[in-house]
């Protein structure tokens, strides 16, 4: 019998790839979508349109993490199997200058989905996406299941919020509602307005002619860098279990912002040297002199996190997780379709 899933966050970077994921599986899809005056929904028309023509349930709900009256209507209509909540607030940035609105959504509306859960439909699954940013800065030390929460911006707060109340809904009422604490993953599909996404799209455009260069923030900064398209496997893998738990779900590896872009310019055919110090340093293509990085302290957080670095080893044990694509190929995935959108071959 074929399963039933609802998705919030479902036209974002993981939802787009966790529906592909599902169909493939035979799932009736259900995503919950917030009424806009504009659509955002290129990352999943194309799925929406061979859905329908192989007669396969793909069906978009409004509603919105901050009414909870909208999160009960949809969950009485559905009674999915599985819910997987990838919807929210998602940058931490952002979360700064909105942090009353990171708040509504990311942290009383995981305690809105759980409320309905547990009133309307009780057997069904919670997977709820947390956040690597729960942990702060640990000094370079991996962080597992066990490593004590430090969040460092509003977003990570939120998110600690979410965390433990479902915990404390799956030890108080028996649900099955599982917390992922995934790291940083990236793809194609990322955001333009994070800094991965940034630097191959930036990289991209100005080898087609359309920018001069690439302004970023902290090029020290080191995060643990996945492929979003693996680690939606991972989020079905976790309700599949027979009891619900939380999983660090990473790489293992950390590499700066600066290999980041180092690794994206290269694809992209410049010879990047840096030169200077601090917010004078700047990245120049040596083949043509040109200055392609310039600092931009305006893109530094008010409490940055300079290092994160994760121990995935309960996953990889308990899940069979054994992420495949690597850093350098990451970096070369994104690249090679930024430069493709903008007409330009890439090997």
């Amino acid at each position: 019998m074929s399963k039933t899933a609802l998705i919030t966050g479902i036209t974002g970077q993981d939802g787009s790839y966790l529906v592909e994921l599902l169909l493939d599986k035979g799932y009736h899809i259900h995503g919950l979508v917030r009424r806009t005056s504009q659509f955002n929904r290129e990352r999943i028309d194309q799925t929406r349109s061979q859905a329908a023509a192989k007669g396969q349930t793909f069906e978009l709900h409004y509603g919105d993490l901050a009414d909870a009256s909208s999160i009960s209507r949809v969950i009485a209509k559905v009674r999915p199997d599985e819910l997987y909540n990838l919807g929210g607030q998602s940058h931490v940035g952002v979360s700064f200058e909105e942090p009353e609105y990171t708040a509504l959504v990311d942290a009383l509306g995981v305690l809105r989905l759980l409320e309905s859960i547990k009133h309307i439909s009780p057997t069904t699954r919670l997977y709820q996406a947390s956040s690597s940013e729960l942990f702060g800065s640990t000094g370079g030390r991996p962080a597992n299941e066990q490593t004590p929460f430090r969040p460092r911006s509003p977003y990570a707060a939120a998110k600690q919020y979410a965390y433990w109340t479902v915990v404390n809904y799956r030890e108080s009422y028996g649900l099955h509602a599982s917390n992922g604490i995934l790291f940083n993953h990236e793809s194609p599909r990322r955001g333009e307005n994070f800094v991965t996404r940034k630097i191959t799209l930036g990289m991209a455009r100005i080898r087609a002619g359309l920018e001069q260069t690439l302004r970023l923030g902290n090029l020290d900064a080191r995060r643990d860098w996945g492929y979003a398209k693996e680690y939606v496997e991972l989020m079905w893998r976790i309700l599949q279990q027979q009891a619900a738990d939380d999983y660090v779900i990473a790489t293992g590896e950390s590499h700066s912002v600066r290999e980041f872009v180092e690794h994206a310019a290269r694809f992209a055919g410049f010879d990047l040297t840096w030169e200077g110090s601090g917010v004078h340093e700047v990245g120049r293509d040596a083949k043509s002199g040109r200055v392609l990085v310039q600092i931009d302290p305006r893109y530094y957080r008010p409490a940055e996190i300079d290092v994160t670095a994760a121990d995935p080893g309960k996953a990889g044990a308990k899940l069979n997780w054994n992420p495949q694509v690597r850093f350098p190929e990451l970096v070369r995935i994104m690249m090679k379709a930024d430069l493709e959108r903008l007409g330009i071959r890439a090997d």
